[in-house]
């Protein structure tokens, strides 16, 4: 390591150190003061996340089943289970409504270096985050799957293709609809823009919550015929 790298790391450090002190970061989960080196969320709430394990068999998982005979799936997973007014789901809240951009960054990064383990990426050319409206992402101030997916590219090195897709409508929430509703309710939602970015690429298709999959197989059916194969990875999935 040479003087000067050296010198910028100490630099680094000590603004880090001194920002801690002015401006005490906090646990997205319990609240809880964060040490230097931890992001966003602590080390025992994040060993504590309900794990799903679904990277250990990424094509016969209870994910990858909700695409089974709608649309062909390589891979699918998530990090962990999501229970509503659970802890990790205030975390989630926080992710998408709170204004805090940097905890989907931290936890993609964190959710990356776990999957990798299983060899998780292997094979994929690109990352598309699920898009926003315009309005939508106007109003919250960032979308919350890209946030994840540039955590997940600084560890993968994947390229992001962040305009390769466009939601052109959003008809309502689906928080609490049907299945069947969620299905109907993004079908024909979102439009290829950009067929460079993902030809003939075998892509991986980012979102913060997967429930029935219904949004991410909208996102696999605006890319049929261009993409080469396509998989799934979520921050986390619905336990029913």
């Amino acid at each position: 390591m040479t003087f000067p790298k050296t010198l910028t790391m100490l630099k680094t450090n000590f603004l880090s150190r001194l920002l801690d002190v002015i401006s005490p970061r906090s646990c997205c989960v319990c609240g809880r003061r964060l040490s230097i080196s931890e992001q966003s969320i602590c080390a025992p709430c994040y060993m504590q996340l309900p794990r799903t394990s679904f990277q250990h068999s990424p094509k016969d998982n209870i994910m990858a089943r909700c695409f089974w005979h709608l649309t062909p799936v390589e891979h699918a997973a998530a990090l962990f289970f999501y229970e509503p007014k659970s802890e990790a789901a205030q975390m989630v809240l926080k992710l998408k409504y709170g204004d805090q951009p940097e905890i989907g960054t931290d936890l993609g990064r964190m959710m990356a270096e776990e999957m990798m383990l299983d060899d998780f990426f292997h094979d994929i050319d690109c990352i598309v985050p699920v898009p926003l409206t315009r309005r939508r992402q106007w109003q919250r101030g960032y979308n919350q799957s890209k946030m994840l997916a540039e955590g997940i590219a600084e560890v993968t090195r994947l390229p992001i293709a962040a305009r390769a897709l466009q939601r052109r409508q959003f008809r309502k929430s689906q928080t609490k609809m049907t299945k069947w509703d969620r299905r109907t309710n993004v079908t024909d939602a979102f439009v290829l823009r950009r067929t460079d970015d993902i030809m003939g690429k075998h892509v991986l298709i980012v979102d913060d919550v997967c429930t029935t999959g219904a949004t991410m197989l909208a996102c696999a059916d605006a890319m049929k015929g261009v993409a080469r194969s396509v998989s799934f990875l979520s921050l986390a999935f619905t336990k029913r």
